[in-house]
């Protein structure tokens, strides 16, 4: 992932609302769900929903579908996880980061 994207993707997280949006939209999965589920899920008004799905998807963390008359909003699976790959990269100065990730002693410091 590049930075502008992983930036774009944070920026779009780092708001309470959007981020309430794209965790139901995980929990659903890629079944998805359409804005009045959201709408009476989270209790949120439909323009006010509209204006930050808008903004996940410009993200790309969050995708539209047509399904008839019905819109289905999906959480990019694909994105999330080169976003959570991106953060995780270097962690534990490179090794793998699979497992448990211990923080190591920092010299002179006394909490660590």
């Amino acid at each position: 992932m590049e930075e502008r994207l992983a930036v774009a993707s944070l920026a779009a997280l780092a708001q309470g609302m959007r981020l309430r949006i794209f965790r139901a939209l995980v929990g659903a999965g890629p079944q998805g769900m359409t804005p009045g589920a959201l709408s009476a899920t989270l209790d949120v008004p439909s323009s006010t929903l509209s204006f930050h799905l808008k903004e996940l998807m410009h993200s790309g963390l969050v995708s539209q579908q047509r399904d008839g008359r019905h819109l289905i909003y999906r959480p990019s699976l694909d994105q999330m996880n080169a976003l959570l790959s991106y953060l995780t990269a270097h962690c534990c100065q490179g090794a793998d980061a699979t497992g448990t990730c211990e923080p190591t002693a920092v010299p002179g410091c006394t909490t660590c």
